[in-house]
């Protein structure tokens, strides 16, 4: 197995503490948003036998495994991450994989360079993820109810969102949702900017339920965003909770540390919150206009102490292990490729003494045990 030396995104919302303070380092001032781990080209982990994508395309059977080769091709179709948000991140939503290829082919055809601002499909992968809370974590997912975020519009007492207000009373669910996120983006820029300015100072005079959206108006005055981050729900998750994102489900990450594990790609339609190019036609092709619980995930029990965050998709499956003092040894041995993560404590796995941040790739079919006492995070794939 091959321990890992990861890179850590200084992207803007990240937080300048939280990745410090789980690695035991020091603080650099500096945003630190994302540890990767895994073998994306943007940024693959370094082993001593090269990077991983190195690594992975020398032998891809054997550190694969043949299985995984034949259902998913030559490469780790999963990259796992810590993140860490000190502020919002943008308002998104992520294609289905026929929307992924449709959408990459069509901007293929016609031209679009892959670099281009405008560009909004990045490849031909879908983008489902799964965010799994190592402490407190605030997000958004999935639209309220229309009559709830009807009261919530309304509760602001700002007279130019009443129209919003009487579309999501008028009609049907899916159409409400849809008319409302439409004309939302679309209003003219500078009256939108003005009803947000309203009911943000709405937001921080209220508190309570409106208190996310006060703090997400702080962190992006004027934008459309805030009001479409209304129409979601707003959920916080305890440690060791998740959430799964599948396609078509809008959401955003507000605040806190967490796993996040996703499938292989860079395809995101952003709904506001973002200075970076909005697709509106192109969103409303893919968003889900459907209402419902976010749907918090608790791990399921499994054998020798694995505990399994149950998700609908093959090309990743996260479980931890928390080891208790004087524990036993857990035979860990896949015929698939794995990649384990300490969160907590001192977990020793094959020859590795892993502390909170450092992570091994265990290629498929190696003999693996853990044992110590802490928290290990499992990525692999379903085969």
């Amino acid at each position: 197995m091959d321990r890992l030396d990861n890179t850590i995104r200084p992207y803007a919302w990240g937080s300048t503490t939280a990745i410090p303070r789980l690695l035991g380092a020091e603080p650099t001032g500096e945003p630190q948003a994302e540890m990767w781990m895994g073998a994306h080209p943007g940024a693959p982990s370094r082993t001593d036998r090269g990077t991983l994508v190195e690594v992975i395309d020398a032998d891809p059977e054997r550190e694969l495994g043949p299985d995984t080769v034949a259902k998913f091709g030559p490469r780790l179709p999963f990259l796992l991450k810590l993140l860490a948000a000190g502020a919002p991140l943008s308002l998104q939503v992520h294609p289905d994989l026929t929307q992924a290829k449709e959408g990459y082919a069509d901007e293929e055809r016609r031209g679009v360079p892959v670099t281009a601002p405008h560009r909004t499909y990045k490849d031909a992968n879908h983008k489902p993820e799964l965010i799994c809370a190592l402490t407190e974590f605030d997000g958004l997912c999935g639209f309220r109810d229309p009559q709830r975020a009807a009261e919530l519009l309304a509760g602001l007492g700002v007279d130019s969102l009443k129209p919003y207000v009487d579309l999501l009373h008028a009609h049907p669910e899916e159409a409400a949702l849809r008319e409302v996120l439409t004309a939302v983006l679309t209003a003219d820029p500078d009256e939108m900017a003005r009803t947000v300015t309203e009911a943000a100072a709405a937001c921080d005079r209220l508190g309570g339920p409106y208190a996310p959206y006060a703090d997400i108006a702080h962190h992006y005055p004027g934008d459309p965003g805030v009001i479409a981050a209304m129409l979601l729900n707003h959920v916080r998750l305890q440690p060791g909770e998740a959430l799964f994102l599948g396609a078509g489900v809008p959401h955003a990450y507000l605040d806190g540390l967490g796993v996040e594990i996703m499938a292989n790609s860079d395809n995101v339609l952003r709904c506001g919150l973002t200075p970076k190019h909005v697709d509106v036609p192109e969103l409303l092709c893919i968003v889900r206009f459907e209402a419902g619980d976010p749907g918090v995930l608790r791990p399921e029990a499994g054998p020798d102490g694995e505990e399994v965050y149950e998700t609908p998709i093959d090309e990743f499956r996260l479980s931890r292990y928390v080891l208790p003092a004087g524990g036993a040894t857990h035979d860990l041995t896949l015929t698939a490729p794995q990649i384990l993560l300490c969160t907590a404590g001192s977990v020793r796995v094959g020859e590795h003494e892993l502390t909170p941040g450092a992570s091994v790739f265990v290629p498929s079919g190696e003999k693996t045990e853990a044992s110590g006492t802490g928290t290990l995070f499992r990525a692999t794939v379903v085969v």
